[in-house]
């Protein structure tokens, strides 16, 4: 419980500077967190949409609801558990702003190099036992992927920030790419889901939801 504490102050005042950084003037919005909550699971999605900043939560719109949707067929987690239990942290914490195509802007390398000591700093503090990378260039960032069907529906055993842990990559559930509704995706997000669920730090939080229920 002490050493929790401890790691409850420290991600506490990550967070609070986190909120603070303005490193990147291309970004178009401040930085949206999921707050600082003391976990074994990390989700690391790819960067905020136009939606996020003004709620400031991750996973404010359409992407978010079909994600909750799979935490709950999968794993009976509602998203007010999956908020309150998972460290939702991403490879970049701002809107990029729009692309001249009219899409999300991807974040620029330097972008995402500005972020990563953020993302290195909460696994050196939480040292989780199970990191789920949502979309193509979340999981980049751990894993080499050139097509998702190569690595979705797979654990990896995976070091960063000096910490070892599983990695259980998930597709991006934007309404914008039918690739996890489509056949091989639709297929290997849900065997993916399984190995979400079954992971014992998923199953500790889906038991600990069941018993307060």
């Amino acid at each position: 419980m002490v050493i929790r504490s401890r790691i409850q102050v420290h991600l506490d005042d990550h967070v609070a500077r986190l909120m603070q950084c303005r490193c990147c003037p291309r970004m178009q919005s401040t930085p949206v967190s999921g707050g600082a909550v003391v976990s074994d699971v990390m989700l690391i999605g790819q960067a905020p949409g136009p939606r996020e900043p003004p709620l400031q939560k991750p996973f404010a719109h359409t992407a978010g609801r079909t994600l909750f949707q799979w935490f709950e067929k999968f794993c009976g987690l509602v998203e007010s558990t999956v908020r309150s239990t998972i460290y939702f942290a991403a490879v970049c914490r701002c809107f990029p702003g729009k692309s001249l195509g009219g899409t999300d802007r991807v974040p620029a390398p330097d972008e995402i190099r500005n972020c990563s000591s953020w993302m290195n700093d909460e696994i050196k503090s939480l040292r989780p036992r199970l990191i789920i990378p949502v979309g193509r260039l979340a999981i980049a960032q751990f894993i080499e992927c050139t097509k998702l069907e190569r690595v979705i529906g797979r654990k990896f055993r995976v070091r960063r920030a000096g910490h070892t842990f599983d990695l259980i990559p998930l597709p991006h559930p934007s309404g914008a790419s039918p690739w996890h509704k489509i056949s091989p995706g639709k297929q290997l997000t849900e065997r993916a889901m399984r190995q979400v669920a079954r992971h014992p730090a998923i199953a500790a939080l889906a038991g600990r939801e069941r018993s307060l229920s």
